[in-house]
């Protein structure tokens, strides 16, 4: 009788043990890593830290469960292949923005910004809350990707010139480093627009190769050392009003998550969209105070007249775009329209507080 004790307790005693051998092995397979390619520089403030900062959230909203590994441009694909990378499933995710993807779809760029169009505050309005996001994805779907905003920098910086710009001619033969939308009315207006990926644009203006660049706004053109390269910053922003970054997701990678990682990746991305645009708002004043009383650059509005006929030329060129396929046209009178119905609201909120504040 004590020997068969002894055995069932033996036996009992392997089962036990057998499961907490195994119990590693099974948690250790159950873990998922990632990759995260970006069109920033590796740890660029803003920008690459808010890549990092998406990373870091979803591996630990996930307790390591899915880990994923940021690089930045050039690390393992060129900043303007970042699309391709994710659409092929070379990474798992990316970080960018949809305007540097107008090949793919001319749709795409309605989602980054447009001249004179959405704040972030509406764009984020938009998307969320209107139609916008649908449409993204519905834009991204023929490519295997699934798009979620991931960053805002709010109103950005007309940018930086070595020529006055004091009439809309002065913009005439200008080479400006200007993406999406507002490239193509520069190009209307007779300028050149360059497309550059950030880590090149500061050799660019420094030797000549361009005359003007934008990039986003005080707290990264500070970072970047651009007032050693132009003489003149000007003010606003006309072409990207409230920039949205994107997340950009493999879509057979995000199928293959259980739900509960799913929540997790499109929730990370919604904290990091919100945390990013509060960063930019923080921290741009106190960058403008730094280049304006330590480095004396000479800020500058842009004239009411060019801003016009920029305005009037942007109306032009979107309608113009738009009229190019049915996808993009879809998605423009999605856009034109909840921009109608969001300006009145701005006008006696926002917009009317603002002037009496």
């Amino acid at each position: 009788m004590k020997r068969r004790d002894f055995i069932k307790t033996a036996g009992a005693s392997g089962l036990l043990a057998g499961s907490t051998v195994m119990a590693p092995a099974v948690h250790a397979k159950s873990k998922i890593k990632w990759k995260m390619v970006t069109t920033w520089p590796k740890n660029f403030p803003g920008l690459g830290t808010g890549a990092n900062n998406l990373a870091k959230l979803i591996t630990d909203m996930s307790g390591g469960r899915l880990k994923v590994k940021v690089y930045g441009a050039k690390e393992l694909v060129p900043a303007f292949e970042v699309f391709d990378a994710v659409s092929r499933g070379t990474a798992q995710m990316g970080h960018g923005a949809s305007y540097y993807w107008k090949g793919k779809s001319e749709a795409a760029q309605f989602f980054a910004a447009v001249p004179f169009g959405l704040t972030a505050q509406e764009m984020n309005a938009w998307l969320y809350h209107g139609d916008g996001m649908k449409l993204w994805q519905e834009t991204y779907q023929p490519f295997g990707v699934i798009p979620a905003a991931a960053g805002n920098t709010g109103v950005q910086m007309a940018g930086w010139f070595n020529r006055e710009i004091n009439t809309v001619s002065d913009l005439n033969g200008l080479k400006m480093r200007i993406p999406g939308l507002g490239g193509e009315v520069l190009k209307r207006a007779g300028g050149t627009p360059v497309s550059l990926p950030g880590g090149e644009i500061f050799t660019s203006l420094k030797t000549g190769a361009i005359d003007a660049t934008e990039w986003v706004g005080p707290y990264n053109d500070l970072a970047f050392g651009l007032h050693k390269a132009a003489k003149y910053y000007y003010y606003p922003g006309w072409h990207e009003p409230g920039t949205t970054l994107e997340a950009l997701i493999n879509q057979q990678a995000f199928n293959a998550l259980p739900k509960d990682l799913q929540s997790i990746v499109s929730n990370a991305c919604k904290v990091v969209n919100q945390d990013m645009l509060t960063e930019y708002t923080a921290r741009n004043q106190m960058a403008l105070d730094t280049l304006v009383n330590k480095h004396k650059v000479d800020l500058r509005k842009l004239p009411d007249k060019v801003l016009d006929k920029l305005k009037q030329l942007s109306h032009e060129v979107v309608n113009d775009v738009a009229a190019k396929d049915a996808m993009t046209k879809k998605v423009y009178q999605s856009f034109n329209k909840f921009n109608k119905q969001v300006s009145n609201w701005s006008a006696v909120s926002e917009l009317a507080y603002l002037k009496v504040r």
